[in-house]
């Protein structure tokens, strides 16, 4: 998941000492059985082996994210030994605070709005291991923007008006923080405790599977040999690994490890490289089924199906990296970059014929989110169908007689289909059948290691998303308790019932700068909560009020300054992070263009229809504004790069550019004016570039 901070290098320190392994020595193995307990408690709780309240729930999560991820930096950065005991305190008082929301559990829900000391002081000590928790794993950005709103809960009956709000005890604020579901506790963090935990886990256990290496080897085969084929696959391997780790840095610092160099190999130039590869793992995070968890959120906020959020994100996200595949092929034809030779590639169908095998979780998981089943379900599923893979290997190694081994998997395979016949304590078995057998098995214990190994890894990853969800939580309670939402709704409203366009850029500026400073869910949360009713009010369908605040939260993690994706590709392009920025911009600029375009027309976004589906059926409405969207982006993108059949001049761009907006506005007759503007455009650049061909 996106974890950005106000200071790019800050920010790639945080993510380096995240990404790092568990320090060795004592306390180093210590840390990673509380990872691996931490991961343990969320699949006992997920797969309802063991029965809480989601409240106890919640609380026992954020406890366990406090608990380790506070000594787990210390020790990562070799603090001095005394520091270290301080954040091994800290991180005990936070486990200390969930104990004793579980240990009182239903005496807190019967005093509910009416705390005593007791609960004030834990409420306190809560919210403020929060704060410490949330600074040392982000930076400052984000505890800051959440102590302002605190502030303002606290203090804002002193503002003018509209500003004010009427007065609060500090027993309610503390209440309303730090106990029930409206401050830390709330939404989000259910959501971090139960779906985002588990798909976590997903993508880590896919990734032990070998899932990277499938995809990189289908994209060298599809395309490694094309024009500019080093960019190319890039743009599908990180697309189809953010298929399953929904994560923009995450996505960067592994596939371009590979795809960065790759590409300067074969002639890009280093910032435009980092590009290419910060803007493809961004779109991990909007395309299906992970949509770095704010898909989870999103349901969750607004109500409806996670299949109708997909539903919705598909088309958009299959243009995003159409555009980012479109602006390589451009660039690598103005610079006249080949591909790989053909013989050096694999063959994308022998791999696949090889690695079929690894796809089968994700297209279960995928079926079962289509078919109605809940996120909580399909993903608890998918996991242990990625398990079974892995203990399944790890038990048939040594076996050489085909028959064996073939009669194994088909065993396992009616197993897992049983499940849901007769209840997930099929797989439970199969799972525990499994594990036994790599007991005894030599060849085994490695695969029982790896499996042990992504339970904690999976809990150190999930810590920067948690914590955000978790604090975040205290900027929601304040809109809450408050109604400050609705002062920024009613501003945005007044402005957008004279010009509903106007709103929107004051949107997506809102959003790009809080993406400068704080992650994706985050600042969906947030803008969604202001801005998301106001939307609403103006007529913009539900789906497409948040899609639109949660495209452009994702985009600001490729806008300078800050550009946490573009700064995580650097190092590796050896280039500066405002320039691999700049050119992730220009590379992704499909994705500032498709949410107005969507608002327009939501039939980009699969929603209701307009007059054209009246007149002329709903799929003709739908190819329309996905053929107009298709035009817009491949002129957005010859003017962009500069090239088309041959390189265009100055004005060939500006023309190019007109023809693009003009498609985009959705104003009468500006269609028209587009489509007349772009056949224009394309008759007299082919005429030229014949032209310069013969001559």
């Amino acid at each position: 998941m996106s974890n950005n901070t106000a200071d790019p290098s800050a920010a790639g320190a945080q993510h380096d000492a995240l990404a790092a392994d568990f320090p060795a020595g004592r306390e180093g193995r210590l840390l990673f059985w509380i990872a691996f307990a931490f991961s343990v408690f969320q699949l006992a709780t997920a797969a309802h082996a063991v029965n809480l309240p989601s409240q106890v729930v919640r609380a026992v999560h954020v406890a366990f994210l406090i608990l380790l991820a506070l000594p787990l930096l210390s020790a990562v950065r070799n603090h001095p030994p005394a520091t270290k005991a301080l954040f091994w305190l800290l991180g005990g008082l936070g486990m200390a605070v969930g104990v004793y929301q579980w240990l009182f559990y239903e005496d807190l829900l019967q005093r509910a709005g009416d705390p005593t000391r007791i609960d004030i002081l834990f409420g306190i000590g809560a919210l403020s291991l929060l704060f410490i928790a949330a600074w040392r794993v982000m930076g400052p950005a984000l505890p800051i923007i959440s102590g302002l709103f605190l502030a303002y809960a606290l203090f804002g009956e002193h503002l003018p008006a509209p500003f004010d709000h009427r007065p609060y005890d500090f027993a309610q604020i503390v209440d309303q923080m730090a106990y029930g579901t409206e401050g830390i506790y709330g939404t989000p963090t259910y959501v971090s405790s139960s779906y985002i935990f588990l798909f976590i886990l997903f993508g880590v256990f896919l990734e032990r599977t070998g899932m990277i290496t499938l995809f990189t080897d289908v994209s060298l085969g599809l395309v490694g040999h094309a024009r500019g084929g080093a960019a190319k696959v890039a743009v599908i391997a990180s697309g189809l690994m953010g298929m399953i780790s929904g994560s923009g840095v995450a996505n960067v610092v592994t596939t371009g490890q590979f795809t960065i160099p790759m590409m300067k190999r074969f002639g890009y130039r280093a910032d435009f490289a980092g590009g290419v590869e910060a803007t493809s793992s961004m779109g991990g995070q909007i395309m299906p089924p992970v949509m770095g968890a704010v898909a989870f959120i999103m349901a969750e906020t607004i109500d409806v199906p996670y299949s109708e959020i997909v539903k919705a994100a598909i088309v958009p996200a299959l243009l995003y990296f159409a555009s980012a595949f479109w602006m390589v092929h451009l660039e690598a034809g103005k610079r006249g970059l080949l591909g790989m030779p053909k013989e050096q590639c694999p063959s994308a169908w022998g791999a696949l014929r090889k690695g079929w095998h690894l796809v089968l979780p994700l297209l279960a998981l995928i079926y079962l989110l289509f078919d109605g089943y809940t996120p909580l379900f399909s993903g608890t599923i998918g996991l242990a169908l990625t398990v079974m893979l892995l203990l399944g290997g790890g038990a048939m190694m040594g076996v050489s007689r085909t028959g064996l081994r073939l009669v194994f998997w088909v065993v396992l395979g009616l197993a897992s289909a049983a499940a849901f016949k007769f209840g997930l304590w099929i797989i439970a078995l199969a799972l525990a059948a499994l594990i036994a057998v790599n007991l005894f098995n030599r060849g085994g214990h490695g695969t029982l290691a790896v499996c042990r190994d992504s339970l904690a890894e999976g809990a150190k990853t999930a810590l920067p998303v948690g914590i955000a969800c978790a604090i975040v939580g205290i900027i929601v309670g304040t809109m809450t308790l408050t109604g400050a939402a609705t002062t920024f709704g009613d501003f945005v409203v007044s402005i957008g019932e004279k010009s509903l366009f106007l709103s929107l850029v004051l949107t997506m500026v809102t959003c790009l700068i809080l993406g400068m400073g704080i992650p994706t869910i985050p600042n969906y949360i947030i803008t969604s909560s202001l801005a998301g009713p106001a939307l609403l009010h103006l007529g913009v369908p539900l789906i497409v009020s948040h899609m639109f605040v949660f495209y452009f939260g994702i985009l600001a993690d490729l806008t300078p300054p800050v550009a946490l994706a573009a700064f995580a590709a650097a190092p590796i392009a050896k280039e500066s992070g405002l320039k691999i920025g700049i050119q992730a911009v220009k590379i992704a600029l499909a994705g500032f263009v498709i949410p107005f375009m969507a608002v327009y027309t939501p039939s980009l976004m699969l929603q209701d229809g307009g007059w054209m589906a009246q007149q002329f059926g709903y799929p003709a409405e739908v190819a329309y504004i996905v053929f107009k969207a298709i035009l817009a982006i491949a002129l957005w993108g010859a003017a962009g790069i500069g090239f088309l059949i041959c390189p265009l001049a100055l004005w060939e761009r500006i023309f190019a550019t007109i023809a693009a907006f003009s498609l985009v506005v959705a104003l009468p007759a500006t269609d028209e004016t587009g489509f007349a503007l772009a056949a224009l455009f394309v008759a007299q650049h082919a005429w030229r570039a014949r032209r310069a061909i013969h001559t």
